[in-house]
């Protein structure tokens, strides 16, 4: 642009950032007051408790509160990893958690995938509906009717009796009892867990597939060239997400599945903070445990974003 070009071209004021967003809550008031009670649920509910792992440094009594409470430094986490059975916790969790991870994480997209194949929209409505309704059953309904299924008096028991020659203690043999938690958890939330991976392949160009039909490509090629890679992104960002709680195994799940026979495996991180928390009021040694729960629930989120990012990925950010 020439010297008199930039003189008589009309001078655009940058609008101060305050002011854009005065203008902005104006132009869209009713969207940000429907903002407002998300906000406060996640002020209240998340951020403001943060304050309270300050007891993990202390030793807090419930009648002194956080700010008289003697303080202790890193008493707490010496005192965990002094203790004989904390490779115990932390060995039971990360197995149960990578089998959770390897095993229930690709069951959604398994089945979004089959769901997305079937051409009777009616037919696949129904069998949707049908799958999401485990999402709402109770846990205790779950393990109630896996005590059922399973036990000495179940079905599935006294099929495999009949025809391995042999009983199998579902309920209580230490190696089954992994395999009936993530077979449960596959059982409850697959269904639930494919509505977002569903809604990724509404976005699926339809030219794409009729391209690859003429070139001759069969429903694998295109479930692989086509479906996959337009869901990758999705995929990944999940992953990413799911690397955060890769240390949360859930204690109510583990408590009720538990029991003396099984108990050598079912002792985790969570079973951990609830007993002693919980059950026996120590609640600045069980803040230090979940403090260090997050503290590697960070790590393990940055870390995996970063391969994500190197892997020419989005990532979560």
């Amino acid at each position: 642009m020439s010297q008199e070009a930039l003189k008589t071209a009309p001078f655009k004021r940058k609008v101060p950032y305050g002011r854009k967003l005065r203008l902005d809550i104006l132009r869209n008031k009713w969207l940000y007051i429907m903002l407002i009670p998300g906000v406060v649920y996640f002020l209240v509910f998340k951020y403001l408790p943060m304050w309270g792992v300050v007891i993990a440094f202390e030793d807090y009594s419930p009648f002194l509160g956080p700010l008289k409470s003697a303080w202790k430094g890193l008493y707490w986490f010496q005192r965990f990893f002094s203790t004989k059975k904390w490779m115990t916790y932390l060995t039971n969790t990360l197995v149960l958690s990578f089998m959770s991870i390897i095993l229930t994480f690709p069951a959604p997209i398994i089945l979004a995938l089959m769901l997305n194949e079937v051409r009777n929209i009616h037919y696949k409505k129904v069998t949707q509906t049908l799958l999401y309704v485990p999402h709402f059953i109770s846990i205790v309904i779950v393990v109630s009717i896996t005590y059922v299924i399973f036990g000495a008096d179940g079905i599935i028991y006294k099929l495999t009796t009949q025809m391995l020659g042999h009983s199998i203690d579902y309920l209580g043999d230490p190696k089954v009892f992994r395999w009936m938690i993530v077979g449960q958890a596959i059982w409850k939330e697959t269904g639930w867990g494919t509505i977002i991976f569903l809604a990724a392949l509404t976005n699926v160009d339809t030219q794409l597939y009729e391209a690859a039909m003429i070139d001759g490509a069969n429903r694998a090629q295109r479930l692989w060239h086509i479906t996959l890679p337009a869901i990758r992104s999705t995929i990944v960002l999940l992953l990413v997400l799911r690397m955060g709680s890769v240390l949360d195994t859930g204690y109510e799940h583990l408590i009720l599945m538990s029991n003396a026979l099984n108990r050598s495996v079912s002792q985790t991180l969570d079973v951990f903070v609830y007993e002693n928390g919980i059950k026996n009021g120590q609640f600045s040694y069980t803040t230090a445990v979940g403090l260090m729960k997050s503290l590697v629930s960070v790590i393990m989120v940055v870390s995996a974003n970063k391969i994500a990012h190197a892997l020419g990925e989005e990532g979560l950010y």
